[in-house]
């Protein structure tokens, strides 16, 4: 039996923007998104989980936010990915 990967990854989340997308990495790897929906009533973590699962490939319930659901700063926890294979599947920001 293989265990199952899980990584973390650092998101900062900016809500109400004009489009939905992944900024890029910055400051020590912390992920930059972007998503149109607003913060009230957990819309835009919906919406950031969404984006994230559609841009690495994976369904939507592999995705946790571990620390900052009230928060522009968050901590997810990816299930079935490695690092590197997360760093890979958003190296291409366009």
């Amino acid at each position: 039996m293989t265990k199952r990967q899980t990584a973390r990854i650092a998101i900062s989340v900016q809500s109400g923007a004009s489009n939905d997308g992944v900024v890029g990495f910055w400051k020590a790897g912390v992920l930059r998104v972007r998503v149109k929906a607003p913060p009230t009533g957990g819309r835009a973590n919906t919406a950031m989980l969404k984006l994230l699962a559609k841009r690495l490939g994976v369904p939507s319930s592999s995705l946790t936010i571990l620390r900052g659901a009230r928060s522009r700063r968050k901590l997810l926890a990816i299930d079935g990915l490695s690092q590197d294979q997360i760093e890979h599947r958003l190296a291409d920001f366009g």
